[in-house]
């Protein structure tokens, strides 16, 4: 199994993902985790397609929306790519989307095969971790229902063995509500990675690798 997860994007390893997954090359970018948020969807998926075509990737947005039911298919289609991109938004929706696509079979079975690299960042990269519970306090559950049509789910997809908390001493927390929450799982004694913008958690097969600076959390 090899995965790159982020706070956001590559962080300050982008270096780390092409040892990972190799050069530059086709990608899948799934960006259902914006799919609560009609009016900015369009826009933020075209923020990581357009970042990635200038890097010399060839992206192709995968529209979970559209394997709903078809989940076979979903994999045949996956397993044409050696990287998929999972971008951030609301965790608790992509997982939603994951589930009713198929996607979260799909993929921990693809990845078990060593069939394609996982690179998810913010909630990309949450969806990935044994249990949600935490994440209500940056990512609101209440837009599962409207967005997917059923509740949200609170388990994540156990595919590494931690919580994950993005956005530590970043812009992208004005009110710090992700130190909060690392904070929280600190005193609670919760295992997680608390990323700041620039770090990335590296897994290749049996090793994992924290790409951390900890003097920033």
């Amino acid at each position: 199994m090899r995965l790159f997860l982020s706070s956001y994007r590559f962080g300050a390893h982008f270096d780390r993902l092409v040892a990972l997954a190799g050069p530059p090359g086709r990608v899948a970018v799934i960006g259902n985790a914006c799919d609560a948020w009609p009016s900015m969807r369009a826009s933020a998926v075209t923020s990581d397609l357009v970042p990635l075509g200038g890097l010399g990737y060839a992206p192709e947005e995968i529209d979970l929306r559209d394997f709903v039911g078809r989940a076979a298919e979903l994999e045949r289609r996956l397993a044409e790519f050696p990287l998929v991109w999972v971008r951030g938004g609301n965790t608790f929706v992509l997982r939603a989307q994951f589930a009713r696509s198929g996607a979260d079979l799909a993929l921990t079975r693809l990845l078990a095969d060593d069939a394609l690299v996982y690179a998810g960042y913010s909630a990309g990269a949450c969806v990935l971790t044994p249990d949600l519970h935490g994440l209500e306090t940056l990512d609101d559950p209440a837009e599962v229902a409207p967005a997917c049509g059923v509740e949200p789910q609170w388990d994540g997809m156990g595919l590494v063995d931690r919580a994950i908390v993005p956005h530590i001493n970043s812009a992208t927390d004005p009110d710090g509500a992700c130190n909060r929450l690392a904070a929280r799982f600190r005193v609670e004694g919760v295992a997680h990675w608390a990323l700041t913008d620039d770090d990335a958690i590296v897994v290749d097969g049996s090793h994992t690798e924290d790409l951390i600076n900890t003097a920033a959390t």
